[in-house]
């Protein structure tokens, strides 16, 4: 399972058949598993077979497949999750996926992917591996908190300063 399978004929005699699939990067399952850790749900969104997309799925333990996607589509389903009231954080590589880099709350790019995904995505990732997708989350968790630190900060010593600089 999980293999796209191509027949090699010639006058209705099959001389070879193969026998593809993807290799899933080793970092992969790692990745997907960290991303787990930070509360995020995973999806994958392919216009691969079904059973070649559940295959990819089951080994790196992603949660959700939508499979025999049609390229237009795929801006459909990011909003399709965006209407059930999730944020969506959209990563691709191609020409197919701009436009659901774009509509997406995140667009992150894959840094070897094409031009105009590059242009779309709001985070490119120049090492190509989804462990950067989990340090940008946290790396964002992280400036916000501290936003929000440096935030409570002021605004508590300015309520101090107020009563002192008027009395």
């Amino acid at each position: 399972g999980g293999r796209t399978v191509v027949y090699l004929s010639l006058d209705d005699t099959v001389l070879c058949i193969f026998a593809l699939s993807d290799v899933v990067k080793q970092d992969s399952q790692a990745a997907i598993q960290a991303l787990h850790k930070l509360g995020i749900k995973t999806a994958l969104v392919s216009g691969d077979n079904r059973k070649a997309a559940q295959a990819v799925a089951r080994e790196v333990g992603i949660d959700e497949v939508e499979a025999e996607v049609l390229p237009a589509d795929k801006i459909t389903i990011v909003k399709k999750w965006q209407q059930k009231g999730f944020k969506v954080g959209m990563v691709g590589d191609g020409i197919n996926d701009a436009p659901a880099l774009a509509q997406a709350d995140v667009g992150i790019a894959i840094g070897s992917g094409t031009d105009v995904a590059k242009e779309t995505g709001d985070v490119i990732l120049v090492k190509n591996s989804l462990m950067d997708v989990e340090r940008s989350i946290r790396l964002g968790r992280k400036t916000l908190e501290t936003i929000k630190q440096n935030f409570f900060w002021a605004f508590f010593y300015n309520v101090l300063m107020i009563p002192i600089a008027a009395g």
